[in-house]
């Protein structure tokens, strides 16, 4: 693929107002190793937004550096207009931002409740937990049927919800998450992009990185492609659906 940036399509910043969750020219290394190379992206309030890739693309660093797991060598993290680089995870986490990680991460040996809880455990709003306890089990009736078993018996779908559900618990401006398909039974991951895409449509911004690229961008507003570490393209998902380097890139067709 080029790596020219096509930003025909995409809506200029001053259409759509203060972004929630910027990358201004974020460089990132692991040792020696150059990971993301001056990648500039912009997280808008209520959008659904993608970032695809290849493996070793630079995807998951940039969540971790979104989030404060990986601080970077050069560049701003801006959040709500405030530059974060030096910010804790748990600073980024009490102003808006969270993460469903990849393979879900529930502490196995707690109760499904136990790990809805431990998402609101920076918050002292006794009453906002509680509301916001009662709308993820009328997210996820199936959570509130399974509340006090232990959260490593749970199917890889019922996992998927609960660890949807101990992020919403933070009440988050911005939901990060990492490939949400992962592990799950194909019958599973439509559902699962349904729910997202219902949470997204109450509004929710998402940023979603995701190796199954037909889906992701058939619920998206935009995405970005990665490609070894720099943004080759950025556009609305509907260009990305047709453009041809994409279609032959990463959604199988030649």
């Amino acid at each position: 693929m080029s790596t020219e940036t096509d930003t025909s399509a995409s809506p200029s910043s001053s259409d759509k107002g203060q972004a929630l969750l910027e990358f201004r020219k974020v460089n990132t290394h692991y040792g020696a190793v150059h990971i993301l190379k001056d990648v500039d992206l912009e997280i808008y309030p209520g959008e659904l937004v993608c970032l695809l890739g290849g493996n070793a693309s630079g995807k998951t660093t940039t969540l971790k550096a979104l989030l404060g797991m990986v601080k970077p060598t050069s560049g701003e993290v801006v959040l709500n207009g405030e530059v974060v680089n030096n910010q804790p995870i748990s600073y980024r986490v009490s102003n808006g931002v969270t993460m469903v990680p990849e393979n879900r991460r529930l502490f196995k040996r707690l109760s499904v409740l136990e790990n809805l809880m431990l998402g609101a455990y920076l918050r002292n709003d006794k009453a906002g937990i509680k509301e916001d306890l009662e709308y993820i089990y009328d997210l996820f009736p199936r959570v509130k049927e399974r509340l006090t078993q232990k959260s490593g018996t749970l199917s890889g779908g019922e996992q998927q919800m609960v660890a949807i559900g101990r992020a919403l618990m933070s009440r988050p401006k911005v939901l990060l998450m990492d490939e949400p398909s992962m592990g799950l039974a194909p019958a599973l991951v439509q559902q699962n992009f349904e729910l997202i895409e219902k949470i997204n449509n109450e509004g929710m911004a998402i940023f979603m990185v995701e190796q199954n690229a037909n889906m992701a961008l058939s619920i998206a507003d935009r995405g970005w492609v990665l490609q070894t570490g720099m943004v080759v393209l950025n556009d609305s998902a509907e260009a990305l659906l047709a453009n041809p380097e994409m279609r032959a890139a990463y959604l199988g067709e030649a």
